[in-house]
């Protein structure tokens, strides 16, 4: 008998943030049981995918009990159809919803139940999640971008950009970049308690100590860098995660409270030209608000040749957007996160077509993630070749860390890029 969906079902857990979020889980004919956890973001785009929240009294208005009972919709669909046809499903997905952004059913609905899907029909074959959905040509470990001082969004904290990350270039394997990280991670925790600041952790794990201005975090981490062993720039290289429409307004501009002072877009682009001829900075994500296309046009004309401009909040993953960016010339590479656009074939869809054009791909987490490590096997899949997911420490971390080593071991003809992925990496 050919295999069929036997059973979907939600509950709500709590992700790592301690709020709530859907567990979507799928039984096949044979028994196959797989779930998946749906992750949650702090700093979010305008037009992403709507995540449902019950807003009532429990868990202060952030329950998914709703978005819970939507997957009973949507099984009501999918129970009988095999689960070996991830397109044709996600659109049974998308078709009840109705909506462009998913506002009835909930992206964190539609996606837990497309991530379960893929997981289960993986399982049932008895391959890994990435061969399943990137077949033979899957054999790209991703670079991380290690998010290891925070602020903005994911920090109580005085420093305006939101992450400061680094980027293990000059090694052979993931397992060589990954330790070679973390002890730019250790020697960067010594340095901030010798200095009197604090340690504690960010949202993603990175520190989150109270700076004088956005360019001191650069600074120390170059110290860092250089204590662990390694040469900055060669070895290891510097990526931010500005996230300036959390301090954008379209009247006043860019609004630097960290350093006093407000900034028209030339003005913060030029003060991003002078910081990558100074450090060793290889990646700008979301160096302009959403909003301000002209000034992403400008910044693209100014950078776009010589580091990689990511567009996270500019273009949250959804490929009719992406399309305009390409058509006017703004950013080259593009941040993905399955749970901005709602299912995992529409995420393919947009890396296909950001690949076909050129532009890089990130696969990247949220700041509210869960120990479910989908995302390493789906980077591997797609041959991303870059993948954001926080600091080494907190185990929803460090859980895509580890699942991306046993597949490094898994792969026997396995590459990471290092210092090819980047023109000027």
């Amino acid at each position: 008998m050919a295999m069929f969906i036997d059973d979907i079902y939600a509950d709500e857990v709590l992700d790592s943030r301690g709020n709530p979020t859907v567990r979507a889980t799928v039984i096949l004919s044979d028994g196959t049981k797989a779930s998946a956890i749906v992750p949650s973001g702090a700093s979010t785009g305008k037009k992403e995918a709507l995540e449902l929240r019950d807003k009532d009294e429990r868990y202060m208005g952030k329950g998914v009990l709703k978005a819970c009972e939507n997957v009973t919709k949507i099984a009501d669909e999918l129970i009988g159809l095999s689960p070996f046809n991830q397109a044709a499903l996600d659109k049974i997905i998308k078709d009840i919803d109705g909506t462009n952004n998913y506002s009835n059913l909930g992206a964190n609905a539609a996606l837990g139940v497309s991530m379960s899907i893929a997981r289960a029909a993986a399982k049932s074959l008895d391959i890994p999640l990435y061969r399943y959905l990137g077949g033979a040509n899957a054999l790209t470990l991703p670079v991380p971008m290690f998010n290891i001082i925070n602020g903005g969004s994911h920090a109580d904290n005085s420093v305006d950009f939101q992450e400061y990350m680094i980027m293990p270039l000059n090694f052979k394997s993931f397992s060589e970049a990954l330790r070679a990280a973390t002890e730019v991670y250790h020697n960067l925790k010594n340095i901030l308690h010798i200095s009197g600041h604090s340690t504690s952790l960010g949202d993603e794990g990175g520190f989150a100590p109270n700076l004088k201005d956005n360019e001191e975090p650069i600074k120390i981490i170059l110290e860092a860098v250089k204590k662990a062993g390694y040469t900055a720039g060669k070895d290891i290289a510097i990526a931010l995660d500005v996230a300036s429409s959390e301090f954008y307004d379209e009247k006043k501009g860019y609004s630097l409270k960290g350093e006093n002072r407000i900034l028209k877009s030339s003005e913060l682009i030029e003060y991003y030209v002078s910081l990558c001829e100074k450090y060793p900075i290889v990646s700008i994500e979301d160096g302009l608000s959403e909003d301000d296309w002209d000034g992403w046009k400008l910044l693209s004309e100014r950078l776009g040749k010589k580091i990689q401009l990511v567009g996270d909040d500019l273009f949250v993953t959804n490929k009719k957007i992406l399309q305009q960016g390409i058509d006017k010339g703004v950013a080259n590479a593009i941040l993905i996160k399955p749970n901005q656009i709602g299912t995992i074939s529409e995420t393919m869809q947009t890396v296909r077509l950001a690949q076909r054009n050129n532009y890089k791909c990130i696969m990247s987490h949220r700041s509210g993630e869960s120990e479910d490590a989908f995302i390493a096997d789906f980077a591997v899949a797609l041959n991303t070749g870059e993948i954001k997911t926080g600091a080494m420490a907190r185990g929803e971390r460090s859980a895509k860390y580890n699942r991306l080593l046993e597949i490094e071991t898994e792969l026997e003809f396995g590459e990471y890029l290092g210092k090819t992925l980047l023109k000027n990496g």
